[in-house]
């Protein structure tokens, strides 16, 4: 039965799937488990190799922390998206400690992190697949970066509020300003005063727990 659940998903997601052989696909799903994170939940806190997660629904944020408790948003992951850098025993070049909190009610499969490395070694494929997700992943982070240290506030808030409203299908954005300068590594006070100008110029309108887009021609100029 386990074998059955966890291996209708991984030939969805695993390119490497069919050529692997069939005790390493065993020894994968036998590995794997289920886990539901209720909202606010830490799981994984850097300390260790916390696994192979894939998000079956809900939303999960990456985050890196200092020393004196500042957080940055790395990047979220949705239904569907994988994390490869909470398996640091997976890869030798993650040395850095990353966070990982469910942002919602979410349901993921994990699988062990020294059964996947194990499978790994023995499989270049599964190596090279592990590699490519995470340099994937560490693209989001430059952009993330790039936004941070070059770019004015008015045109980070206007991607964010853009590529938001893409990834939703909605040009409501039930996201509070507290929420959006976490996600942007910014102040709520400076988020909330450029919301406040964009409200002004009827680009959006600040809604309770959320802000509406209303002119989304304008918007997109911004980010240019």
């Amino acid at each position: 039965m386990k074998r059955a659940r966890f291996e209708a998903v991984y030939k969805d997601v695993f390119p490497f799937w069919g050529s692997i052989l069939e005790a390493d696909r065993e020894y994968l799903c036998q590995n794997s488990d289920i886990f539901t994170y209720p909202k606010g939940k830490n799981i994984h806190d850097g300390s260790e190799c916390s696994g192979v997660i894939l998000v079956h629904s809900g939303s999960l944020r990456l985050y890196m922390l200092s020393d004196e408790g500042k957080d940055i948003t790395l990047y979220r992951l949705h239904k569907g998206d994988m994390c490869m850098l909470s398996a640091s025993c997976v890869l030798d070049a993650i040395t850095f400690d990353v966070f990982v909190d469910a942002e919602e009610d979410s349901k993921c499969c994990v699988i062990s992190g020294p059964a996947f490395a194990l499978v790994a070694e023995r499989n270049p494929a599964v190596k090279i697949f592990a590699l490519e997700t995470a340099v994937g992943r560490f693209s989001d982070v430059m952009w993330v970066m790039q936004q941070i240290l070059f770019m004015s506030m008015d045109k980070r808030l206007a991607i964010f509020l853009s590529d938001e409203s893409a990834r939703t299908g909605s040009d409501i954005i039930t996201l509070t300003h507290g929420q959006i300068a976490r996600y942007m590594g910014s102040a709520r006070e400076v988020v909330s005063r450029m919301l406040k100008y964009f409200a002004s110029e009827g680009i959006v309108e600040v809604l309770r727990g959320g802000v509406k887009i209303l002119d989304k021609k304008r918007l997109r100029k911004l980010t240019l």
